[in-house]
């Protein structure tokens, strides 16, 4: 099999735990892309939380933020946008309300918070590059919304919401965690299937010679769809299971090992 495009999650991922691109992870990319490699990324981080990564590593081509739902470029052209219904925005909302969990909407290029100080914000400051705005209405920012995002460090709790969100609005909306302590409510097509279909067809390059790394569970849909799919050493068991190869933890430089002995080993 030949690689011709290595697409890459975020957080957990291309990123070391303090949100950095490591000095071997730079490296790695320039060199895949040396080969003549093409790398993207897509994540579920908003549009400013990968600029920096874009500019660090000099991407120009189609990147993908909220899971895809806004597909981009480094100059600030929009490819592609998709927002959640309406209607499917407020019933996750409204079946929320009967969880513990704080809550973020995302819209536009704006991160809302309902509580500024509240779990995993400091975190979210990093990876967003950006401050939350606070508002205690965030049902009227329902009608534009890119993300909302649930927030609870009760697993257990975070997918009993999972369960009774997904089961009601499945069919009109991506419905996925994240990370352990995040649960993403993104539009039906803004997810990392359709995603990486999208950032492969940009540059011709077909799936079966696209390779896809990430961690979580909302990376699955990509890692199904990619020809070649690797889950980092940190990822939960089920993804390691859907993964063909797995390489070493993001706190191991894991992306740069896998372009190492997984992709430019299989460079065309």
């Amino acid at each position: 099999m030949a690689i011709r495009l290595l697409v890459s999650d975020v957080d957990g991922t291309l990123v070391d735990k303090d949100k950095n691109l490591t000095p071997a992870t730079i490296d790695a990319v320039a060199r895949v892309r040396a080969a003549g490699i093409g790398f993207s990324i897509i994540s579920a981080r908003p549009m400013s939380g990968l600029r920096p990564l874009l500019d660090t590593l000099a991407l120009d081509g189609d990147v993908a933020a909220f899971n895809g739902g806004i597909v981009f470029r480094r100059d600030g052209t929009i490819v592609r946008h998709v927002t959640i219904p309406a209607d499917a925005a407020r019933e996750a909302m409204m079946l929320a309300r009967e969880s513990e969990v704080a809550t973020w909407v995302f819209t536009g290029d704006r991160w809302y918070a309902d509580d500024p100080d509240g779990p995993h914000t400091a975190s979210e400051r990093r990876a967003s590059a950006q401050e939350p705005e606070v508002t205690d209405d965030p049902d009227a920012l329902l009608d534009r919304a890119d993300k909302i995002t649930f927030v609870s460090d009760d697993a257990d709790a975070l997918h009993a919401l999972y369960a009774r969100i997904h089961t009601a609005i499945g069919d009109r909306a991506t419905v996925a965690q994240s990370q352990t302590y995040y649960l993403d409510v993104t539009a039906k097509q803004a997810n990392k299937g359709d995603g990486i279909a999208a950032l492969a067809d940009a540059v011709g390059v077909s799936l079966s010679d696209t390779a896809a790394i990430g961690d979580q569970a909302n990376d699955l849909p990509m890692l199904k769809r990619a020809g070649l799919s690797i889950a980092m050493g940190n990822a939960p068991d089920a993804v390691k299971a859907a993964a063909a190869e797995v390489t070493r933890a993001n706190t191991q430089d894991g992306v740069a090992h896998a372009i190492d002995t997984l992709i430019l080993p299989r460079r065309q």
